[in-house]
C-alpha cells in the first residue's frame, strides 16, 4: 500500500479547483457560475490545509486562512445571490448573455 503524501492532497485541491474554472467558463447558468466559484473555493482551502499540515508543523496560520477565505466566500456568494435576485426580476432570465451590459 502506498501513503497518501502531499502531493496526492495537491493534486485534489488542483482538480477541485480546474473543474470549478472549467465549469465557470463553460455554463451559461448564473447558478451553476455561482456554484463552480465555491468549488475553485473549496480547491484553495484543500491546498491551504495540505501547506498547514505538511509544511506549518505546529502553526495554524493555514487552518485560521482557511476560515477566513470560507467566511469570505460565504459574503461573497450571498452578495452574489442578492445581485442576482435584482438582475433576475428585472430581465425574467437566469442566461448570463442576456446580462452584457454589466
Amino acid at each position: 500500500m502506498t501513503e497518501i503524501t502531499l502531493y496526492h492532497y495537491l493534486f485534489v485541491g488542483l482538480f477541485v479547483f480546474v473543474l470549478g474554472f472549467a465549469g465557470s467558463i463553460v455554463c451559461k447558468n448564473i447558478i451553476k457560475v455561482l456554484i463552480c466559484i465555491e468549488f475553485m473555493l473549496t480547491g484553495v482551502n484543500i491546498n491551504f490545509a495540505t501547506f498547514a499540515k505538511y509544511c506549518g508543523g505546529s502553526s495554524a496560520d493555514g487552518f485560521v486562512m482557511i476560515l477566513f477565505y470560507t467566511a469570505i466566500g460565504a459574503i461573497e456568494l450571498a452578495v452574489a445571490l442578492y445581485i442576482f435576485y435584482f438582475m433576475h426580476c428585472k430581465k425574467q432570465s437566469d442566461n448570463i448573455e442576456k446580462y452584457g451590459e454589466l
